[in-house]
């Protein structure tokens, strides 16, 4: 059950919002196997003055167009999230022409039991969702 905040300027159009989200569940059903329907985005539109961003950080300069994405999910490996994230910087650029250097992403990996959700049938030999197929390997805590 991940859960993505992005952080942006407000302005933008809904249907620039509904791309960007696409574009980040496609990378997550495609990278992480997680189920379709296992879609919980949250946009915040943020003014200017409490969006605060150095024109050029680590040395490339960045747009006023710039997402800071926040990912929350179950713990998994180094790889895994390196592919994630190269298919989200190419999947935004995509659909919702972002540009790679106005991509910010950040991962909070929590444990398997801190999740819940009404329905949601948690396998108890992985602890994930019973409907994943391919999971880390390891027990479930």
């Amino acid at each position: 059950m991940p859960l993505i905040s992005i952080s942006l300027r407000r302005g933008t159009t809904p249907e620039y919002r509904r791309l960007v989200s696409e574009a980040l569940h496609e990378s997550m059903v495609d990278v992480l196997k997680i189920p379709r329907d296992d879609q919980f985005h949250v946009f915040h539109e943020v003014t200017d003055d409490n969006f605060v961003m150095q024109p050029v950080v680590f040395g490339i300069p960045r747009s006023g167009r710039t997402l800071f994405i926040q990912l929350a999910f179950n713990e998994r490996g180094a790889e895994q999230k390196a592919e994630l994230f190269r298919a989200i910087v190419a999947n935004l650029r995509l659909r919702a022409g972002v540009p790679e250097e106005d991509v910010m992403l950040m991962v909070v990996e929590t444990a398997r039991e801190n999740w819940w959700a009404a329905g949601r049938v948690v396998d108890p030999d992985t602890g994930y969702d019973e409907r994943m197929t391919d999971v880390p390997a390891g027990p479930a805590r």
